[in-house]
């Protein structure tokens, strides 16, 4: 074992959460270590134009995910059920490398409704106990969107993100959208411009009287500079955004908006190819005295340090607890513990809508996710659910954010898998056809939960996360809901042919489908230790110098993509580690 020289702290994991925790922190003077698995990135040399556009290295093969042949995760539909290895990138892709999936998302960026944040407490208030699940145990997050606003915002103004506010200080405006909750300014940057296909969307949502906006995009509208002096630069609709690193400094990323700075930081390393396998406690097991990973020529190695930030993908962060035996495992059977509670992930569906020749949508031109027009109206708890019998919703959208010939071709309904018959379709369709999807929520259940595999292990013989997960009622319920929605629109759009891609009671979970890479829970952050491993602040109950980042924190998966409430309670929670907890190291609220 090679033990290192102590430092102040220490990040595991070097994606969003990590940078913003290393930035924010080395502001202090503090001596800061970021340990990041995976080898370093950055715009150029790695993403440079032309070799960056390879649909087959990126989207297919993965060139920027983690080897699943060195770790990877184990999925079993029910408690009891034999879990067995997802070998093979389908339903959700892990990150890697320097920046993390910060490189290879889309873009959006949403604000949680304020519901959101205090669900159980809103639906108890508005429809009774009694109108959810016995088995659905949904939580709330412990602070309050009035609370969360100004870090929601921090992280926009680090971003750029491109939008057009709906309700500033209360006052609704025109062309955002209506059911957000208040914030104190607009977008730093207005919206990208609208493909056609979003406004052939927008067009047929508002004569059905919904309320179409512009999508909070990270694809900057116009130059940018943030308020680290990071410039990014304006996106040109490539349409090699999901799966991609982005050659135009136009996404924003660790490596446009974080990184430039904090590399030249004299009180800040980073460290790559180090793979964290556990966090280090005192003979108490009530401080953390550090970590431990393998370097990349195999050997142990002790890294000594004060604070210990855990801030990786969110399934990583909650086998690292496991693996460190930090918090109380969650126990389905019992209902008892804490850490791989609530699972959850999204449920979408999906149109394609196919015109004549003489609409020419050209779906080359598109962004991860600006130029997509968004209607908000049955998300969260936006309207009246009473008479629907779920919780949740989501929101619909309709645009096309490329049209790379591998992953987003599509074809009419009808049409052959292969052969002279598709390659006809194929042609004939691509420039005349957009996509309408819904992005839907999904509640947490009591059978739905993250553990230790007892069979498979890691390439360092440690066990394999294991996934418990499969839809419930609630879930097929909403999606049928707003499924149907999005087909009134579809109508409106007056489109020769449609096809659709709706899961339905009796669908189990499929890993070979993709739908997003929202993953959430398992470390969840609330207002008791019984109930949650981490208090608002994304501090441990139980190891008062361990803080958990990421989507690990939410009780349960909301309709919107994560990034933004991520961001938000990651700058809430190296606040108070500025403020509070280095002044006064210990609990920031008393259990």
């Amino acid at each position: 074992m090679i033990r290192m020289k102590p430092v102040d702290v220490v990040i595991v994991g070097f994606g969003w959460t990590g940078a913003i925790m290393g930035i924010e922190l080395a502001d202090t003077g503090l001596n800061i270590l970021a340990l990041e698995r995976g080898a370093y990135r950055d715009t150029s040399p790695d993403f440079s134009y032309p070799h960056n556009a390879d649909e087959l290295a990126y989207g297919i093969r993965g060139k920027l995910f983690q080897p699943l042949s060195r770790e990877t995760v184990t999925i079993r539909h029910a408690v009891g059920d034999t879990a067995v290895p997802y070998r093979q990138y389908g339903s959700f892709l892990f990150g890697n490398n320097v920046g993390g999936a910060g490189i290879h998302w889309n873009g959006q960026h949403y604000r949680p409704s304020p519901e959101d944040l205090e669900l159980h407490s809103h639906i108890s208030k508005r429809y009774g106990a009694k109108f959810m699940p016995d088995d659905m145990q949904i939580q709330d997050y412990g602070l309050t969107y009035d609370e969360l606003e100004p870090f929601l915002e921090q992280f926009e103004v680090l971003c750029g993100t491109s939008g057009r506010a709906g309700n500033i200080n209360g006052e609704i405006k025109e062309g955002g959208n209506p059911f957000e909750g208040p914030r104190k300014r607009d977008y730093p940057t207005p919206p990208v411009a609208d493909t056609y296909g979003a406004r052939l969307f927008a067009d047929a949502a508002r004569a059905l009287g919904m309320h179409p906006f512009p999508q909070p995009s990270d694809n900057a509208s116009q130059p940018y500079t943030n308020p680290h002096g990071v410039r990014l630069g304006p996106c040109n609709l490539c349409g090699y955004c999901e799966r991609f690193g982005c050659f135009m400094y136009s996404k924003a990323s660790p490596q446009t908006t974080i990184l430039p700075v904090l590399m030249r930081k004299p009180n800040f390393a980073l460290r790559t190819h180090s793979h964290v396998t556990r966090i280090n406690l005192d003979s108490t097991g009530k401080r953390a005295t550090g970590v431990t990973y393998i370097d990349a020529q195999g050997r142990q190695v002790e890294q000594p340090a004060d604070l210990v930030i855990v801030s990786a993908f969110q399934m990583h962060n909650v086998r690292l607890m496991l693996l460190s035996g930090i918090g109380t495992p969650y126990d389905p059977n019992t209902g008892k513990g804490v850490i791989g509670k609530n699972y959850a992930y999204q449920m979408m569906s999906s149109l394609g809508v196919f015109f004549d020749q003489d609409v020419a949508i050209n779906p080359f031109i598109g962004a991860g996710s600006g130029g997509v027009q968004i209607v908000d109206d049955f998300n969260s708890d936006h309207f009246d659910h009473a008479a629907h019998g779920f919780v949740g919703g989501a929101y619909i959208y309709g645009g096309q954010t490329g049209g790379r010939p591998i992953q987003q071709l599509i074809v009419p309904p009808g049409t052959p898998g292969w052969g002279a018959a598709w390659k006809k379709a194929a042609k004939e369709s691509y420039l005349h056809a957009t996509t309408v999807a819904t992005h839907g929520s999904v509640m947490s259940y009591r059978d739905r939960y993250l553990d230790l595999d007892p069979t498979y292990k890691d390439v360092f013989g440690q066990p394999l996360l294991r996934i418990t997960f499969d839809w419930h009622d609630n879930e097929y319920k909403m999606s049928q809901f707003v499924t149907s929605r999005a087909q009134d629109i579809v109508r409106q759009m007056k489109p020769k042919a449609t096809s659709l891609t709706l899961r339905k009671p009796g669908d189990h979970y499929d890993v070979r489908q993709y739908q997003t890479t929202h993953t959430t829970g398992g470390v969840i952050q609330g207002s008791s230790p019984e109930t949650s491993a981490l208090n608002r602040y994304q501090q441990s109950w139980d190891v008062h110098n361990v803080f958990v980042t990421g989507a690990s924190a939410f009780p349960q998966n909301l309709g919107y993509n994560p990034t933004g409430l991520i961001g938000g309670l990651t700058y809430n929670s190296v606040k108070a580690i500025r403020e509070n907890y280095l002044k006064n190291p210990g609990p920031l609220v008393q259990a």
